[in-house]
């Protein structure tokens, strides 16, 4: 990123999706939605958990994950951003596992000219039991190991995924980042607990902005998910929101308010425990 960049404000958006069993259906209602976001001058977009694929049997995606580096899922992602020329976080697909009967949930980003730029496999797998209402990802998920971000031109981007939201130390490993990526598929139970109170305080203890693209709705299988689609600032504000349903949210990360921030409250600089000898 050059001097110039580091002083201009990016917009970027989040797409709110409510993703059925189609794969085709699905990616053509996110490109819908990423076309939406390029008219409202979006130059990065961040799509959630999930987008090309929530059904009612959990395995259904064993069957559809894709080798690294070739999919139709990937070069669906990989063509929207080369065709509207902007970077592309592609929520999280499937992806083969060293376990025949597991996917990776893996987070991919492509930069504007279609190139894939990084890969991040979710660490934390959900695990959650109330009454009749069970999940358990580890059944069908592999975990990922490495903390992953990037160099985009709205500074140091940090990936994550859902579940990974409850654990502060993912985003210490991350060191200091500019932007946090938070594609989720939250339940309605967790979401109205927890969702908002997790992103804000991401946001304010690393401060840093925070871009949540979530599901949000009622599934066809029947599954509810929160929704709640947000961006948030350094300071904890929310700039914008989509309660439910399919849609698109837009805001600038404004370097200038990310440096006023840091100098005023220098939290950062101030850490003692667990910083680097």
């Amino acid at each position: 990123m050059n001097s110039a960049d580091r002083t201009r404000s990016f917009r970027v958006a989040a797409i709110q999706m409510v993703s059925g069993p189609d794969v085709a259906a699905n990616c053509a209602t996110a490109a819908r939605r990423v076309a939406e976001a390029v008219e409202g001058g979006a130059r990065m977009v961040v799509l959630p958990e999930y987008f090309p694929l929530i059904t009612a049997d959990e395995r259904a995606k064993v069957a559809l994950r894709e080798q690294d580096g070739r999919g139709p899922v990937q070069e669906f992602l990989r063509a929207t951003a080369r065709r509207h020329g902007i970077w592309i976080i592609g929520g999280t697909l499937p992806m083969e596992a060293s376990a025949p009967d597991k996917v990776r949930n893996a987070c991919l980003v492509f930069d504007d000219e279609g190139r894939r730029v990084a890969r991040y496999d979710k660490i934390h797998l959900f695990g959650f039991t109330r009454g009749e209402e069970r999940y358990n990802e580890s059944a069908t998920i592999e975990p990922g190991c490495d903390v992953v971000s990037f160099d985009a031109p709205c500074g140091r981007v940090g990936l994550s995924v859902c579940y990974d939201l409850r654990f502060p130390e993912l985003y210490r490993a991350m060191g200091t980042v500019d932007v946090i990526a938070v594609p989720a598929a939250f339940t309605t139970t967790t979401g109205e607990a927890h969702w908002e109170l997790l992103l804000r305080a991401r946001a304010v203890e690393n401060q840093c902005y925070v871009v949540a693209a979530a599901q949000g709705g009622t599934h066809p299988s029947g599954r509810m998910t929160h929704g709640d689609t947000m961006i948030i600032d350094p300071w904890g504000v929310v700039l914008a929101r989509r309660a439910k349903g399919e849609g698109v949210v837009l805001a600038d990360i404004d370097p200038q308010r990310l440096a006023e921030v840091r100098e005023s409250l220098p939290a950062l600089a101030h850490r003692t425990l667990g910083r680097a000898a």
